[in-house]
């Protein structure tokens, strides 16, 4: 299924399930996510899911926002580009954690975004 978890910004805590194909995400009241963040356009971006449960992909593309669509941090997305589990998408002033992996509940997607996130860190050894 895929799942989006807004973790920095006006609505940081926020949790999506992507259930359809195709999901619009901006300001806008008509999206089917709908994030209150002032540098974000009303349709902002599009993540799409394509293939079938066994070969499935994701892929977010930028609909000529004002502010743009980032991934990791450092890549703007230019035209249509694949998604993997772990990715963090920076619309506006907020920062959105992407998992393939469906979550029950909030609590749940919370915690492996927590474990994701220390994960990808270094260990210092001193």
């Amino acid at each position: 299924m895929g799942t989006l978890l807004v973790v920095a910004g006006r609505d940081r805590g926020s949790y999506f399930a992507l259930e359809s194909d195709v999901v619009i995400v901006g300001r806008d009241d008509t999206c089917d996510i709908q994030i209150l963040d002032e540098m974000i356009s009303r349709h902002h971006m599009q993540i799409s899911r394509k293939g079938d449960e066994e070969h499935r992909a994701f892929y977010v593309t930028d609909l000529k926002s004002a502010n743009g669509v980032f991934v990791n941090n450092s890549r703007q997305v230019t035209e249509e580009t694949p998604l993997h589990d772990g990715d963090t998408i920076r619309i506006g002033e907020s920062k959105l954690f992407f998992s393939t992996k469906s979550f029950p509940d909030l609590d749940t997607a919370m915690i492996y975004f927590k474990q994701r996130g220390q994960a990808d860190k270094e260990t210092i050894v001193g």
